[in-house]
């Protein structure tokens, strides 16, 4: 997943300096609208979706407010299946599966603005809040002789966390809803911080590709794996796709979310 990363922002960066031809109407320039927006992120710890706020302080200037939720990745997280059970595939050794929720409240600033609708504009951002991890066992299910009929051996599954005793019986792992009420919830800090190049043809919709980099900081570690090596801090590179509008106070009427998958009808 990290050379996926380094690809996608290898490629983003060389691609800032096309621009494709279109007029900027100057009459629909309104300077002073605010922006809600939701984003897919790819983490090289996990996945996560996010809703954000930008509420524009002057020109160049916005303020941000940011809700995020997502997983967390052990580095040594790799699916497989057991040789000795030809079962289902599974990480092995994993412990717990983690996710997060963040919030946050940040600042973006514009270093190039568009030159046209065909254009990009490009600016920094950063932001910083809370983050709450939850993390809940993994369960697997573990093949026990019962019977034997006529030569073929009868098993019944149980689930069990994994262990020192069963890994090498397990079969596949057991359903996600298995453990979610042993559940437990760990306070963090989080900070990130990347650009934002938005390239949208329509001044009303946002489509821009965000890359940067992100720190979720817990008191304690969080066992993810049965290992030594488990962390505290967890480092990570993202891209991400964002999707949104620019929220017009002269018309409310087109500030329906919906209005973001519909395309512009040409006259």
């Amino acid at each position: 997943m990290k050379k996926l990363l380094i690809i996608a922002i290898m490629f983003i960066f060389g691609a800032v300096s096309l621009y494709a031809q279109g007029e900027l109407n100057e009459q629909q320039k309104v300077f002073f609208r605010n922006e809600r927006s939701f984003a897919i992120l790819l983490n090289t710890d996990g996945i996560g979706v996010s809703y954000r706020g930008a509420k524009r302080i002057d020109f160049l200037n916005k303020r941000l407010l940011e809700i995020e939720a997502g997983t967390l990745k052990h580095p040594k997280e790799y699916k497989q299946s057991n040789p000795y059970t030809q079962g289902g595939s599974f990480v092995f050794g994993k412990l717990n599966s983690t996710f997060y929720l963040r919030g946050s409240i940040g600042h973006q600033h514009e270093i190039f603005k568009k030159a046209d609708l065909g254009g990009i504009a490009i600016r920094y951002f950063y932001s910083a809040g809370p983050v709450l991890a939850l993390y809940k066992p993994n369960y697997y299910q573990i093949p026990y002789p019962v019977d034997t009929i006529q030569g073929i051996i009868i098993l019944k599954f149980e689930n069990e966390k994994f262990n020192s005793l069963n890994w090498d019986r397990i079969y596949s792992r057991a359903s996600f809803t298995k453990g979610l009420n042993e559940a437990k919830v760990l306070p963090g800090l989080f900070l990130k911080g990347g650009f934002n190049f938005e390239y949208s043809k329509e001044y009303k919709l946002i489509h821009a590709i965000e890359v940067g980099a992100q720190i979720n900081a817990f008191p304690k570690k969080i066992p993810i794996m049965a290992s030594s090596d488990n962390k505290t801090i967890f480092f990570s590179l993202f891209v991400s796709y964002r999707f949104g509008m620019i929220m017009d106070p002269l018309d409310p009427e087109s500030n329906k979310l919906l209005n973001i998958f519909r395309r512009k009808k040409n006259n």
